[in-house]
C-alpha cells in the first residue's frame, strides 16, 4: 500500500489528473462540467499569490501540515479552517469530500508524501486546476473565462482576489456580482498578495 501511495503520487508530478472524485459527481449531478487545464506559466503571477494570500499564507514555509492554523481552528471549536493548501489537494486530487475521521486521517498522511515528492509550485498548479469556482465551473480558466471573459494568464490583480474570495464558498459566491463583502474581502486579498510577494513568501512558487 506504501509503494502505491508512492506510486500514483509520483505519476501525478507530470500527469495531470483528468478529473476527480467530487469533480466527478458533480459532472454527474449536473450533466457535465467546464474545466480546462492550464499551466502554471499560462496563470497570471498574481492569481497564484492572491490564492496563496487567501487559503493559505505560510504555504512557502510549512511542510504541508500548518500546525498553528490547526491550533487556531480547534481553539475556535471549529468555526475556522485549518486546512492547508497542499491538505486540500489532497482531498480534492485522492479522497472524498466530507469531515469523517477516517478521510481526516488519510489527508494527514497524504500531505507530508505529496509535499516530499512534488514540488511548491505543482502543489499550487494542480490545486488552481481543481478548485470549484461556481456550480460545475472547476479550475482558474475556466473560472476566468466564465467571470470575466478573460484567460486565466490575462486575469488582473482584483479580478484573482475576487476569485480567491469566493473559493471557500463558490456555490454561494459570484466574483462577477461580488457583494460589499466579497469586495472587502477580496480587497484584502490584494493587499495580501502584495504582502507575500513583498516578504518572500511567495518566492517557493515564483
Amino acid at each position: 500500500m506504501i509503494a502505491l501511495a508512492v506510486a500514483v503520487t509520483a505519476a501525478l508530478t507530470v500527469v495531470n489528473p483528468p478529473t476527480t472524485p467530487y469533480m466527478f459527481s458533480e459532472s454527474r449531478r449536473v450533466g457535465g462540467v467546464n474545466q480546462t487545464w492550464v499551466a502554471m506559466e499560462d496563470i497570471a503571477p498574481v492569481m497564484a499569490r492572491s490564492a496563496v494570500a487567501a487559503e493559505d499564507a505560510n504555504f512557502c514555509l510549512h511542510w504541508g501540515l500548518d500546525v498553528n492554523a490547526i491550533q487556531a481552528a480547534l481553539e475556535e471549536g471549529g468555526n475556522r479552517g485549518g486546512s492547508t493548501i497542499s491538505q486540500q489537494v489532497v482531498k480534492n486530487v485522492y479522497l472524498w469530500q466530507g469531515r469523517s475521521w477516517l478521510r481526516k486521517s488519510l489527508e494527514a498522511l497524504m500531505t507530508p508524501l505529496v509535499e516530499a515528492i512534488w514540488s511548491k509550485e505543482r502543489i499550487l498548479e494542480v490545486y488552481l486546476n481543481v478548485a470549484e469556482f461556481d456550480d460545475g465551473v472547476f479550475g482558474v480558466e475556466a473560472a476566468a473565462v466564465h467571470y470575466f471573459g478573460v484567460q486565466a494568464a490575462d486575469l488582473s490583480a482584483v479580478q484573482a482576489a475576487r476569485l480567491a474570495a469566493i473559493l471557500p464558498s463558490p456555490k454561494t459566491r459570484s466574483a462577477s456580482q461580488p457583494t460589499s463583502y466579497i469586495r472587502s474581502r477580496a480587497a484584502s486579498i490584494v493587499d495580501g498578495a502584495a504582502t507575500i510577494r513583498a516578504d518572500g513568501r511567495a518566492a517557493c512558487f515564483e
